[in-house]
């Protein structure tokens, strides 16, 4: 009973709230797509012109886009194509764009379930599982050329689905408009990974014949001005404080200018200003929102990990407990091999773990840096970027994974 008092005070007191601080948080949601796009003008053009042959029945080039977190790939995709299909219905030429986020569980974590999804924005639901793959490649051909349109397949996070599933589909996609008699379709591929084009294989690349934009990161100033551009329909007037804009523009410019998490660090340090009642979002609430996502992204990202990664990370915080500042690869290998021999794991090569501890050093989770050692070679230095609380979570839900 005072259970269910306390939150009819907590929800009474939001609603009688006298001075709101939100205006409309959505706008500073990753999802939400501005009428207005700053400071991607050329990405703009360069893509829109690509694309602009499919207005007369022309098959556009396959793009493939690439750029950091955060640097805008998905909102000027969705921006453009979302553009494209509105003027479509105008003319004689109807352009469908199906979009296909690649790292979303059971839509795309196998051919059978990208295709699967595909058939189903097409308007053909298939079941999740059961059906020969080839059938669904036909539900698919049958979908897209049961009306004279250009199809526009977009690819969110395209690497992932290739890690996981190779890149025959992505042959077998291109290979399709041979076939097709009414409709064509364009692949638009987004990705974060510079190199994803080198590791295709070459009869595939040779089939998309792509055009590539690559999406540079956002400095302090340009972040500074989307986050302004936001804030006005995000907040009530004069709510922010004069240094809460800069503050969250400076972070995410260090964080190789990350719009999304500039965007997250004013949404965040709202909500908290809310929840302690505060009439005005201050310094303060910003450097909360900091520690709070940090916590956040390090806690999915360790339970996101692969097995062997965490065994990985395992070690280092074991050998963290002796000294924090001079981790070696080889003293984590040597830990690392004893706990894979006591949860019944096969143990991999040092120069594999070697590569295990670049990719963690990419999570921010540590910092691992390659020293020289003069006459005795180089070794890498690893350092965790945890704070005690953070890390005794981590090391929790390491353990919790890590059972026999």
């Amino acid at each position: 009973m005072e259970s269910q008092k306390t939150i009819k005070h907590i929800f009474q007191e939001y609603i009688s709230k006298s001075t709101p601080i939100f205006k409309n948080r959505e706008v500073l949601t990753s999802e939400f797509i501005p009428e207005t796009i700053q400071h991607r003008n050329k990405e703009i053009n360069t893509i829109a012109s690509i694309l602009a042959p499919s207005l007369k029945g022309g098959r556009p080039s396959n793009i493939f886009i690439y750029g950091l977190t955060g640097t805008g790939k998905t909102l000027v995709s969705k921006h453009i194509t979302d553009e494209l299909e509105k003027i479509s219905k105008q003319g004689n030429y109807p352009i469908k764009v199906l979009y296909v986020n690649c790292k979303m569980k059971k839509i795309s974590d196998t051919e059978y379930r990208l295709m699967a999804e595909l058939c189903r924005l097409l308007g053909y639901e298939l079941p999740a599982t059961g059906l020969p793959t080839d059938y669904i490649y036909q539900t698919f051909f049958n979908a897209l050329d049961s009306e004279k349109r250009i199809v526009i397949i977009i690819l969110d996070e395209i690497d992932a689905l290739v890690e996981k599933i190779g890149d025959e589909f992505l042959y077998n996609l291109t290979r399709i408009n041979q076939e097709l008699k009414n409709s064509k379709i364009s692949i638009i591929g987004i990705t974060n990974d510079l190199h994803f084009i080198e590791i295709l294989d070459p009869r595939v690349k040779s089939s998309l014949r792509e055009e590539e934009v690559l999406f540079f990161p956002y400095n302090a100033t340009q972040l500074h001005d989307i986050l302004k551009h936001r804030s006005y329909y995000a907040f009530y007037d004069n709510v922010l404080s004069d240094e809460v804009i800069p503050k969250c523009a400076a972070l995410a410019a260090q964080e190789h200018g990350d719009a999304r998490r500039a965007l997250d660090l004013l949404r965040v340090a709202g909500e908290i200003a809310e929840r302690m009642n505060d009439d005005k979002v201050t310094e303060k609430h910003v450097d909360l929102a900091q520690e709070k996502i940090d916590y956040d992204r390090v806690i999915e990202s360790t339970k996101s990990l692969p097995k062997q990664t965490k065994v990985v990370l395992w070690s280092i915080l074991e050998l963290s407990n002796e000294k924090n500042d001079d981790i070696q690869t080889g003293e984590v290998y040597d830990i690392y091999q004893r706990k894979c021999k006591e949860i019944g794991l096969f143990p991999l090569t040092q120069r594999r773990i070697s590569d295990l501890i670049s990719e963690l050093d990419m999570t921010g989770i540590i910092n691992a840096k390659v020293t020289s050692l003069g006459r005795y070679g180089r070794t890498r230095v690893i350092m965790l970027n945890l704070n005690e609380s953070v890390k005794e979570k981590v090391k929790a839900i390491l353990n919790e994974s890590l059972v026999i």
